[in-house]
């Protein structure tokens, strides 16, 4: 298995050889660039290919902040 970041399988394949590998259109691996997604392909030894997302949650930003006695456990 080896593990690539999506700017540089798209930088090896190409644009449009990637959108059809995920079954997306390629304005959906352009977007995904511009946006600096945490895109990861995985490429595993049976030649199957899949890509996973990074992302922080939620995906909104928390406004609550916790005093150290609200995160220890009682």
């Amino acid at each position: 298995m080896k593990k690539v970041p999506l700017t540089v399988f798209v930088s090896q394949y190409g644009q449009g050889k990637a959108a059809k590998l995920f079954g997306v259109r390629q304005s959906a691996i352009s977007k995904a660039i511009a946006l600096k997604r945490n895109i990861t392909v995985i490429v595993h030894e049976d030649g199957r290919i899949e890509a996973e997302e990074i992302k922080a949650f939620p995906g909104h930003r928390c406004r609550h902040d916790l005093s150290r006695s609200e995160l220890n456990p009682t």
